[in-house]
């Protein structure tokens, strides 16, 4: 099949709906944007929960990592169970759940009842990541996949990239709670257009236990993994053992019945490449917002505001080109759209490298602003090509993988970036040695997009090849 012609509907595609609902994809948007600012949304506020709970600095960590570790470890059990019940109803209980466990949080009165509620949230907001690239999928006819996708892919980053902003915000003019409490009236609304607009389906049943002890040793791995991570660059490569409990974890789970939707979902044509892009996409990314404000302080001498104001330019080429992403990878071709994307992105990054101390912020900052525009073409026309290749009985599934080698990509960016610019004592020689990886990583996401043949694609190759068999027969 020809770049022009992605869009169209493959054979296995679900039946495309009567009308387009944009307002259903503008409600998954939003709850993505919800459960996307809660993983940063936090952070900010961590000094006034320290103070108020009354607890040591190093234990307010785990407000953040207790919310994280469920999104990343329920990932793939939660996409599973989501494909064999009803949206309306995973829908209603995912938003009751998160807004609940939002409303407990609030008004925690010890850590250990805030870091309880966290995990409770993380595990509904894994649900919502899951379910919302299916819902947003579903709600649009395919050829304006892109654009639904384009929604998702931009709310969802900026809502992680502004909640630090934000929180800062509601804790000056109310109270820390309310960074929590905001949760509630969003659930509502993005309830209520669930509600009206998706139709009844499958009503919601217990996981079986097989499923709970994939979950347990999912969470375990990505635990492992982080923990490795994150301690290595600190406490040597003794830590990094850990990684290799990870591994064995995941070499067992990949034996499990479970993991076989996951398997069918990548023997498939069109879904290993854009997964790959992704994560290394979400990695580069990473890895750029946890070194270039050292960069901006510790070399350029700028403070924190115009640090931070600086590289808020990236996700603001990032919502610029989203939309035009969308759209483009629509009318011209989702492959390269999402390969013009991850080029420009790199070339962003590659600018870069220098990290010249005698750099002004402007020139720091047009150079985000590029990886940023390159960044944003590339989310929805990647994402769009993995959602259509899906199964249609695969579509939680993959909205769960793609959630999941986003979410691991943020996290392994700033770990991997600490690994690389601790091996120079933290000189900006190792700035620029991290700057490299991210760029190596985006690098890979082009080539990625280059070696995925789409669905179509490849039975045009074939009749190609059984053209050529029988002209050479004939000669």
């Amino acid at each position: 099949m020809a770049e022009g012609t992605e869009g169209r509907e493959s054979p296995g595609a679900q039946p495309s709906p009567q009308r387009n609902r944009w307002s259903l994809a503008v409600a998954a948007a939003l709850a993505v944007f919800m459960a996307s600012i809660d993983m940063s949304i936090v952070n900010v506020a961590l000094p006034a929960i320290e103070q108020d709970l009354g607890i040591v600095t190093s234990l307010t960590e785990w407000v953040v990592l207790a919310y994280l570790l469920p999104l990343a470890g329920l990932a793939l059990p939660s996409g599973r169970w989501l494909d064999s019940v009803g949206r309306r109803a995973a829908l209603g209980f995912s938003l009751t759940g998160f807004a609940l466990a939002s409303v407990a949080a609030g008004f925690a009165p010890d850590m250990a009842w805030l870091v309880g509620a966290r995990l409770v949230q993380g595990t509904f907001g894994a649900l919502l990541f899951s379910l919302v690239p299916a819902l947003a999928a579903t709600a649009v006819r395919p050829e304006a996949r892109g654009r639904a996708m384009a929604l998702i892919t931009t709310l969802g980053p900026l809502g992680l990239l502004s909640g630090p902003g934000l929180g800062g915000l509601i804790v000056d003019r109310l109270d820390w709670s309310w960074i929590f409490f905001v949760n509630v009236p969003v659930s509502v609304l993005v309830m209520v257009v669930g509600l009206l607009t998706l139709p009844s389906g499958a009503p919601l049943r217990m996981p079986d236990r097989r499923w709970f002890a994939e979950a347990l040793l999912i969470s375990t791995a990505v635990a492992a993994l982080l923990l490795a991570l994150s301690f290595t660059a600190s406490g040597g490569p003794a830590w990094m053992l850990l990684a290799l409990v990870a591994v064995l974890l995941v070499l067992v789970w990949a034996r499990m019945p479970a993991s076989e939707s996951l398997r069918r979902l990548f023997r498939g044509p069109g879904e290993v490449g854009p997964h790959i892009a992704l994560a290394s996409a979400a990695t580069a990314i990473g890895t750029v917002f946890f070194i270039t404000p050292f960069f901006m302080q510790r070399e350029l001498g700028e403070s924190l505001s115009a640090a931070g104001i600086t590289i808020l330019l990236f996700p603001a080429g990032m919502a610029a080109m989203g939309p035009v992403g969308g759209f483009l990878g629509d009318w011209w071709g989702r492959r390269r759209t999402a390969i013009l994307g991850a080029a420009v992105f790199t070339v962003g990054l590659a600018l870069l490298l220098p990290m010249d101390s005698s750099w002004s912020l402007g020139d720091l900052g047009w150079r985000l602003l590029l990886a940023g525009f390159g960044n944003g073409l590339f989310n929805a026309p990647n994402m769009a090509m993995a959602m259509t290749n899906a199964p249609p009985q695969l579509l939680a599934t993959t909205g769960s993988s793609t959630s999941l080698a986003r979410t691991m990509g943020f996290a392994m960016g700033p770990a991997l970036a600490t690994l690389v610019w601790s091996a120079t004592s933290y000189q900006v020689a190792g700035m620029r040695g991290a700057m490299i990886l991210a760029t190596a990583l985006s690098g890979l996401s082009v080539v990625a997009l280059l070696r995925t043949r789409l669905p179509g694609e490849q039975e045009v190759a074939a009749q190609g090849e059984r053209a050529a068999d029988v002209k050479g027969a004939n000669s």
